[in-house]
């Protein structure tokens, strides 16, 4: 049986800017909870890093230099790893100083910035997007814990959602949404050698009009919930729980009021886990985002997860 749950606004961005295209929720301690600012605003260049108390309702931002594409906590308290344009760096909030460890990235094409990502083992892996969503040239990359850059991939549109799992025989599988694709996909992964291979479809979303955006594996690791970026004009947008292994449909959340969902991920608040969605107004005119005036919300709605699941900080020990 499918399961529909509502979810309610948990916080409202206070400037249009925050609210045009926000990502990458990341549960922090102390009950806080990350987010990215990916562009404030349809024609602007620069975006934000942001934090936010989940039990106060206060948020605060920290600009950085550049669209980033993802930010994750690291070892260092008050230090995100984050990839900003064509860029990996440490953004400290402290000092608000940024800290470049590698750049020129995706170098070989033109028009690509980096995108989604997602931390296992010491390593970071993300993906470009191709600015005007037309040509399979964005690349995909695996930051080895040994400082090594390799590319995994040269044929994204747009690189979303990531996943890492570890199979019973050690060997590990790389998730990954290429937005446009409005697939889902799953390949083996060799971190040391930096190579994949080719990947098979275990999500098909191509009959609807929705774009599988961020994503994120369940605590038993045995199914994924996938933001739904809607470009329409439904009611309401969605987050999709599916089976790994079947690919079967198992629950949905609702976001009334804010058709482009972007990003999942589980926050305990207190002693329930929660999950809690990014939403966009991203491409919307006036007129829509009127009959949306939730859009740009983040959104928090009941599970029945005891635990958050798999989000470790990037070690930079």
């Amino acid at each position: 049986m499918v399961t529909t749950t509502e979810c309610r606004v948990l916080f409202r961005p206070e400037s249009a800017g925050l609210r045009f295209l926000p990502e990458g929720p990341y549960s922090l301690p102390d009950g806080k909870l990350s987010w990215v600012g990916i562009q404030h605003g349809g024609n602007s260049t620069i975006g934000s890093v942001n934090i936010l108390d989940l039990a106060a309702g206060t948020n605060q931002s920290f600009e950085l230099p550049g669209r980033p594409g993802f930010a994750f906590p690291t070892s260092r308290p008050g230090v995100f790893v984050c990839g900003v344009e064509r860029t990996l760096g440490l953004y400290d909030t402290d000092d608000r100083s940024w800290t470049e460890l590698a750049a020129d990235i995706d170098s070989g094409v033109d028009n690509t910035i980096i995108n989604d990502g997602v931390v296992y083992d010491g390593h970071l892996i993300f993906g470009c997007k191709e600015l005007e969503f037309k040509t399979k040239k964005a690349g995909l990359y695996l930051r080895h814990r040994d400082g090594r850059l390799l590319q995994l991939r040269n044929d994204q549109i747009c690189s979303n959602g990531k996943a890492v799992r570890q199979q019973k025989d050690g060997t590990l599988s790389l998730i990954d949404i290429d937005s446009p694709s409005k697939t889902i996909t799953i390949c083996d992964l060799d971190v040391d050698d930096g190579a994949v291979t080719e990947p098979k479809v275990i999500v098909d979303l191509t009959a609807g009009d929705v774009f599988p955006d961020g994503m994120v594996v369940t605590p038993d690791g045995n199914s994924l919930i996938v933001a739904l970026y809607d470009p329409g004009d439904p009611s309401a947008g969605a987050a999709r729980q599916y089976s790994l292994t079947s690919g079967e449909l198992e629950a949905v959340w609702t976001c009334p009021g804010s058709p482009r969902v972007t990003c999942p991920q589980l926050v305990r608040v207190g002693d329930a886990v929660k999950l809690a969605l990014t939403t966009a107004v991203e491409h919307m005119e006036a007129d829509q985002q009127q009959r949306h005036p939730n859009a740009g919300c983040l959104f928090i709605g009941d599970t029945t997860f005891e635990g958050t699941g798999d989000q470790p900080v990037y070690d930079l020990a």
